[in-house]
């Protein structure tokens, strides 16, 4: 395999601005795997700006497939291979397409958007709102309804404070935060990230006067110097870095940085056009290197910052908004939830929060639903329900919001059987995303490590996908063992133990989580749904199309009926029709425009099927329906359409 080429600087001000030294570097997306360079080139292929592998061939619309083996989402498949497809570099593109999308079509709206918005709040519109509900029901379908294990419950979304006294929320619920002192922005301490460079001696002048951040070498030295900062990250003796940023995770940090901004473009476009680029992991240190036409080389070395560094020297980490030093605080500990009163006194006394997870109405709850329910253990508790957490900074669009609605069950169990509860719902879960359409690998199925498990978990999986704005996650699915029970039963001197009437054993049950976010699965299912190809238009001529391929049980609409025109008595057929349809399955009927305009809006909107009404209808009573995803129509009777849809969508 080739050595890597290519260098490139980026200059961007939020990413520490031109001339201030900040030098970043384009990538895509990780985690990578562990000594695993691979040669790429960043060129353009019909539609598509990309990072391709050497030796791929042009394609008009890009597979990640292989790519994201070198990422490690598909654990023991090798790495990208000559040839085999590309990855789309500017993921950001692709999410701005798909926020336009879900605006223009009624799917989502800026919260409070005619005063401007409200930073961490989203509205769902007509499409919006179907969707919602259809994964909803699903998931009630799957969870409670076919199963008689688990009964589903809807508690207060105001609880009484000791319960949040009880559950640590409010001596722990705390994110460390850090203040841009000029700027006035804040973010979270714990989503900082370092890039420090080495580079030649000659490019000095063009990365930056060095402040103990970067490290020059001169001929012969290049080995030893990449060598000292190398060694340095891994054993956490943390210089300065170069330039920071803020992400949630390596792969978002990855995403950022291949951006290329529209208007200003994060590249410095007078310097190279054409790059391949290598990345290897080395423990907890992702090294960049970069080679340019004329040999010259720099590396870029990307380190999560951690919080104790930012303790004791934050004067020297430089904003991720403006590159500058010493302008960055101390992190303070910042409390999520958010405050209110009830009652007509606002006083201490009447102070109250709105409930950042929907969890604890269930553990208050376990004996009123055990005793009146005559279930036993092992058995769940499932509810659906908004929870609120202020968040320091919303980001993402609505995947990190201040205002969210959570799909979480509850799962009680014997302590010796909490180990096969836990195996059995985390598949459960991971499959029941693939079930309804989310079967590329941008999803993976990820176990923690021990120091990231919560202090009262055994166990704990994330159920992550890659969104366009990086990796994240989806669901989590936790071993909590018998610590909410226990706390509760400290706290309210009320006995959680459950008595087993065959072994005659009492004990307090362990308890299996498995947590998702509603919006957040939305906008998993929204951004696999999107796709781009091309459809003759009503000359023939072909144009790019937008389609949402959702699954048919969350599609918002299931069948669209159109009367070819509004004459000759096809609207009232067409009517007839949709009327029959909507009383089974939620159908939408539209008799304005073009008929390839309807059909490109009920694309947009992700119906599975469309019916149009012509004049042969009124020879012969048979219509034609077109297929979502083929195009592709046929003609069947008027009175069989009810049955074809539910039928084809087995619904």
């Amino acid at each position: 395999m080739a050595e890597p080429r290519g260098i490139l600087q980026l200059e961007c001000p939020r990413l520490g601005g031109k001339g201030d030294g900040s030098i970043l570097c384009e990538a895509p997306e990780g985690p990578f795997r562990q000594n695993t360079p691979v040669p790429f080139s960043l060129r353009e292929s019909g539609r598509v700006r990309g990072v391709f592998a050497e030796g791929a061939e042009s394609v008009d619309r890009p597979s990640r497939g292989g790519y994201d083996a070198l990422c490690g989402r598909n654990p023991g498949a090798p790495g990208l291979a000559s040839g085999e497809g590309a990855f789309m570099a500017n993921e950001q593109d692709r999410m701005e397409r798909i926020v336009a999308l879900a605006k223009r079509r009624g799917f989502i709206f800026p919260g409070s958007e005619i005063y401007g918005g409200l930073n961490g709040f989203w509205d769902y519109g007509p499409l919006g709102v179907e969707l919602k509900r259809n994964i909803k029901d699903a998931w009630w379908h799957d969870c409670v309804t076919t199963r008689d294990d688990v009964v589903g419950l809807d508690a207060a979304i105001i609880m009484n404070p000791k319960a949040w006294e009880a559950s640590g929320h409010v001596s722990g619920f705390n994110d460390p935060m850090v203040d841009d002192k000029e700027t006035k922005n804040r973010f979270r301490a714990d989503h900082l990230y370092g890039i420090w460079v080495v580079a030649p001696q000659h490019e000095k002048e063009k990365i930056g006067p060095p402040v103990g951040d970067s490290i020059y070498f001169g001929p012969g030295e290049r080995d030893i110097a990449v060598g000292v900062m190398r060694q340095a990250l891994e054993e956490g003796r943390f210089s300065p870095p170069t330039a920071t940023i803020i992400a949630s995770s390596e792969g978002e940090v990855l995403n950022q940085l291949v951006r290329q901004e529209k208007g200003k473009g994060i590249v410095n476009r007078g310097w190279f056009v054409n790059l391949e680029i290598a990345l290897r992991r080395t423990g907890k240190t992702l090294d960049i290197t970069f080679e340019d036409k004329k040999g010259n080389v720099a590396w870029a070395f990307v380190r999560h910052i951690p919080v104790k560094v930012l303790v004791t020297n934050s004067e020297m980490i430089p904003s991720p908004y403006t590159g500058k030093r010493g302008v960055l605080t101390e992190p303070r500990n910042f409390n999520l939830m958010f405050q209110t009163y009830y009652g007509a006194v606002f006083d201490e006394a009447h102070k109250a929060y709105l409930r950042p997870e929907t969890a604890q109405g269930i553990f208050v709850n376990y004996k009123n639903v055990l005793d009146t329910s005559r279930l036993k253990v092992p058995f769940g508790i499932a509810q659906i329900g908004k929870a609120f957490r202020n968040e320091i900074n919303p980001r993402n669009y609505t995947f990190r919001s201040r205002e969210f609605e959570q799909m979480e069950i509850e799962f009680f169990c014997h302590p010796s059987e909490a180990d096969k509860w836990y195996a059995t719902w985390r598949q459960a879960r991971f499959d029941w995303y693939v079930g309804l359409g989310l079967k590329s690998d941008r999803l993976r199925l990820r176990d923690h490590e021990k120091d990231e498990l919560a202090h009262y978990a055994k166990a704990c999986a994330d159920i992550e996908y890659a969104f366009p704005f990086g990796t994240s996650e989806l669901e989590g699915v936790a071993n909590r063992t018998d610590f909410d029970l226990k706390q509760h039963q400290q706290f309210s001197g009320r006995d959680m133990t459950y008595y087993d009437d065959e072994t005659k054993e009492r004990f307090l049950p362990y308890v299996i989580e498995p947590s998702g976010g509603v919006d957040r699965a939305l906008l998993a299912f929204l951004c696999e749904a999107y796709d781009e190809d091309e459809a003759p238009d009503e000359n023939g001529k072909p144009q790019r199309r937008t389609v949402l391929r959702f699954h048919p049980r969350l599609a918002p609409i299931k069948v669209a009926v159109f009367p070819l025109v509004k004459k000759d008595g096809m609207p009232e057929k067409a009517r007839a029709i949709y009327e029959e349809c909507r009383r089974h399955l939620a159908a939408f009927y539209d008799e304005k425009g073009a008929i390839g305009r309807r059909y490109r809006r009920q694309d947009e909107a992700g119906t599975p099927f469309c019916v149009t009404v012509d004049g042969q209808t009124l020879e012969d009573g048979t219509v034609t329906i077109r297929d979502r995803d083929t195009m592709k129509q046929e003609r069947i009777g008027a009175e069989s359409v009810l049955h074809y849809v539910r039928e084809h969508l087995h619904l």
